[in-house]
């Protein structure tokens, strides 16, 4: 157990600095909520304008925000958040590509949207296991390597099941 640290509903949170419990129940939380919300919901929407570029829209934006909140608590914790950040930044970088190559037509844009929209998803969800995985229930009692691994192969295949089949993949020139 973590001497400097707070818990709340059952789940450490490793500081008692009021500005760091701060950003994490009063903005990293909610965002990050937001942003597996909306962005599984347009992951399952239809691909065309409205719901799906609505929400791929507001998951982007949360996204950097979330990415802002966690750089704000890397550098509260380096030494023990830099992993995060890192995370944080390549779910971010991931988002700015897929979001990008739509709006400016990039050569192949619909497989570069797919895969960089879905790998920050997955690198979102790495960071919160990696964070959060030694506390959740079944979680718990894997190996912290599964933390990182477990999102990826639930992923990959998806993600190349519609690199290959989507419809908009099969209906582009490239």
């Amino acid at each position: 157990m973590i001497s400097d640290a707070t818990i709340i509903g059952g789940i450490v949170i490793p500081s008692t600095n009021p500005a760091f419990l701060a950003v994490v129940i009063g903005v990293h939380i909610p965002l990050g909520i937001v942003c597996v919300l909306v962005g599984a919901s347009a992951m399952l929407s239809e691909k065309r304008r409205g719901r799906h570029s609505t929400f791929g829209t507001i998951y982007y934006w949360c996204l950097l925000a979330l990415f802002a909140s966690a750089t704000f608590l890397s550098v509260m914790r380096w030494w023990e958040n830099y992993h995060l950040f890192i995370l944080g930044a390549a779910s971010f970088v991931c988002a700015w590509f897929g979001h990008s190559a739509p709006r400016w037509r990039w050569r192949r844009w619909v497989r570069l949207h797919i895969t960089g929209m879905s790998m920050s998803y997955v690198f979102m969800l790495i960071a919160f296991y990696v964070d959060n995985g030694k506390q959740l229930p079944l979680w718990r009692d894997l190996p912290h390597i599964m933390y990182w691994l477990l999102p990826l192969a639930a992923a990959i295949p998806l993600i190349i099941r519609a690199l290959l089949w989507h419809p908009l993949v099969r209906a582009s020139p490239d």
